[in-house]
Protein backbone atom coordinates (compact mmCIF):
# COMPACT_ATOMS: atom_id res chain seq x y z
CA UNK A 1 0.00 0.00 0.00
CA UNK A 2 1.20 3.51 -0.83
CA UNK A 3 -0.23 7.04 0.95
CA UNK A 4 0.10 9.97 -1.30
CA UNK A 5 0.16 12.16 1.39
CA UNK A 6 0.19 16.33 0.31
CA UNK A 7 1.20 17.63 3.66
CA UNK A 8 0.64 21.77 3.59
CA UNK A 9 1.66 23.85 6.63
CA UNK A 10 0.17 26.92 7.07
CA UNK A 11 0.31 27.74 11.16
CA UNK A 12 3.26 29.53 12.64
CA UNK A 13 3.40 26.68 15.03
CA UNK A 14 6.81 25.21 15.43
CA UNK A 15 5.84 21.70 17.09
CA UNK A 16 4.32 20.52 13.56
CA UNK A 17 5.26 16.69 12.78
CA UNK A 18 6.49 15.93 9.69
CA UNK A 19 5.61 14.09 6.77
CA UNK A 20 7.44 10.40 8.00
CA UNK A 21 5.53 10.72 11.71
CA UNK A 22 2.22 11.69 9.15
CA UNK A 23 2.64 8.84 6.72
CA UNK A 24 3.58 6.06 9.67
CA UNK A 25 -0.06 7.60 11.71
CA UNK A 26 -2.05 7.28 8.22
CA UNK A 27 -0.48 3.79 7.86
CA UNK A 28 -1.55 2.18 10.60
CA UNK A 29 -5.15 3.19 9.56
CA UNK A 30 -4.57 2.16 6.05
CA UNK A 31 -2.86 -1.07 6.62
CA UNK A 32 -6.15 -2.80 4.62
CA UNK A 33 -6.49 -0.44 1.95
CA UNK A 34 -5.46 -0.29 -1.59
CA UNK A 35 -3.41 2.86 -2.71
CA UNK A 36 -4.46 6.24 -1.54
CA UNK A 37 -4.29 9.71 -2.05
CA UNK A 38 -5.66 12.65 0.45
CA UNK A 39 -3.83 15.71 1.46
CA UNK A 40 -3.30 17.22 5.47
CA UNK A 41 -3.45 20.68 6.19
CA UNK A 42 -2.16 22.34 9.26
CA UNK A 43 -3.68 25.46 9.84
CA UNK A 44 -3.79 28.06 12.86
CA UNK A 45 -7.18 28.95 14.74
CA UNK A 46 -8.40 31.60 12.51
CA UNK A 47 -8.37 29.79 9.27
CA UNK A 48 -9.75 26.90 11.06
CA UNK A 49 -12.57 28.89 12.57
CA UNK A 50 -13.23 30.05 9.03
CA UNK A 51 -13.81 26.27 7.61
CA UNK A 52 -16.07 25.39 10.53
CA UNK A 53 -17.72 28.47 10.17
CA UNK A 54 -18.35 28.04 6.95
CA UNK A 55 -18.77 24.34 6.48
CA UNK A 56 -20.40 22.72 10.02
CA UNK A 57 -21.84 26.37 10.70
CA UNK A 58 -19.91 26.65 14.00
CA UNK A 59 -18.15 30.12 14.55
CA UNK A 60 -15.27 28.74 16.44
CA UNK A 61 -11.88 26.70 16.00
CA UNK A 62 -12.00 22.74 16.44
CA UNK A 63 -9.04 20.66 16.33
CA UNK A 64 -9.59 18.49 12.86
CA UNK A 65 -11.98 18.69 10.15
CA UNK A 66 -12.35 16.07 7.34
CA UNK A 67 -13.33 16.63 3.69
CA UNK A 68 -14.00 13.80 1.74
CA UNK A 69 -13.07 13.55 -1.98
CA UNK A 70 -16.47 14.47 -3.95
CA UNK A 71 -15.68 12.44 -7.31
CA UNK A 72 -18.06 12.10 -10.19
CA UNK A 73 -19.53 8.09 -10.40
CA UNK A 74 -17.24 8.05 -13.77
CA UNK A 75 -13.92 9.09 -11.81
CA UNK A 76 -14.17 6.48 -9.32
CA UNK A 77 -11.41 3.54 -9.47
CA UNK A 78 -10.02 5.16 -12.30
CA UNK A 79 -7.47 8.05 -11.10
CA UNK A 80 -4.24 6.24 -9.07
CA UNK A 81 -4.30 6.59 -6.16
CA UNK A 82 -7.82 7.27 -5.48
CA UNK A 83 -8.04 10.40 -3.58
CA UNK A 84 -9.68 10.28 -0.43
CA UNK A 85 -10.04 14.14 1.01
CA UNK A 86 -8.09 16.35 2.77
CA UNK A 87 -7.79 16.97 6.41
CA UNK A 88 -7.67 19.68 8.64
CA UNK A 89 -5.84 20.17 11.95
CA UNK A 90 -4.93 23.09 13.72
CA UNK A 91 -1.82 23.07 15.37
CA UNK A 92 -2.51 25.04 18.53
CA UNK A 93 -5.87 23.16 19.39
CA UNK A 94 -3.91 20.31 19.60
CA UNK A 95 -1.01 21.60 21.98
CA UNK A 96 -3.82 22.78 24.03
CA UNK A 97 -5.37 20.19 24.32
CA UNK A 98 -2.58 17.81 24.74
CA UNK A 99 -1.50 19.87 27.63
CA UNK A 100 -5.16 19.96 29.15
CA UNK A 101 -5.43 16.28 28.85
CA UNK A 102 -2.14 14.97 30.05
CA UNK A 103 -1.37 13.54 27.09
CA UNK A 104 2.40 13.79 24.59
CA UNK A 105 1.98 15.95 21.92
CA UNK A 106 2.81 13.52 19.66
CA UNK A 107 0.21 11.17 20.86
CA UNK A 108 -2.44 13.72 20.28
CA UNK A 109 -1.54 14.69 16.95
CA UNK A 110 -1.61 10.64 16.14
CA UNK A 111 -4.91 10.31 17.15
CA UNK A 112 -6.89 13.56 15.63
CA UNK A 113 -5.05 12.43 12.30
CA UNK A 114 -6.68 8.91 12.69
CA UNK A 115 -9.74 10.34 13.39
CA UNK A 116 -10.11 12.59 10.89
CA UNK A 117 -9.05 9.79 8.29
CA UNK A 118 -11.42 7.56 9.33
CA UNK A 119 -13.80 10.05 8.79
CA UNK A 120 -12.25 10.18 5.20
CA UNK A 121 -12.73 6.44 5.19
CA UNK A 122 -16.69 6.75 5.78
CA UNK A 123 -16.74 6.40 9.91
CA UNK A 124 -18.73 9.19 11.85
CA UNK A 125 -20.10 9.47 15.72
CA UNK A 126 -22.90 11.23 15.56
CA UNK A 127 -24.98 8.60 17.33
CA UNK A 128 -23.92 6.50 20.11
CA UNK A 129 -23.36 3.43 18.26
CA UNK A 130 -21.18 4.95 15.41
CA UNK A 131 -19.13 6.58 18.14
CA UNK A 132 -18.54 3.04 19.93
CA UNK A 133 -17.47 1.92 16.29
CA UNK A 134 -15.22 5.04 15.67
CA UNK A 135 -13.53 4.90 19.21
CA UNK A 136 -12.82 1.34 19.11
CA UNK A 137 -10.95 1.77 15.31
CA UNK A 138 -9.16 4.55 16.78
CA UNK A 139 -7.89 2.89 20.01
CA UNK A 140 -6.69 -0.54 17.78
CA UNK A 141 -4.59 1.81 15.37
CA UNK A 142 -3.47 3.81 18.38
CA UNK A 143 -2.40 0.70 20.23
CA UNK A 144 -0.35 -0.52 16.94
CA UNK A 145 1.70 2.72 17.46
CA UNK A 146 2.35 2.07 20.79
CA UNK A 147 -0.13 4.86 22.10
CA UNK A 148 -2.62 3.80 24.83
CA UNK A 149 -6.12 4.67 24.55
CA UNK A 150 -6.81 7.84 24.24
CA UNK A 151 -10.04 8.20 26.01
CA UNK A 152 -8.74 6.81 29.44
CA UNK A 153 -10.51 3.20 29.14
Amino acid sequence: MTIELELQVASTSDAVPGREAFENWLASALRDCDDVGLAIRVVDETEMQALNSRYRGQDKPTNVLSFPADLPEALRGRIEPEPLGDIVICASIVETESKAQGKPTAHHWAHLTIHGLLHLLGHDHQEKVQAQAMEALEIDCLSRLGIPDPYGR
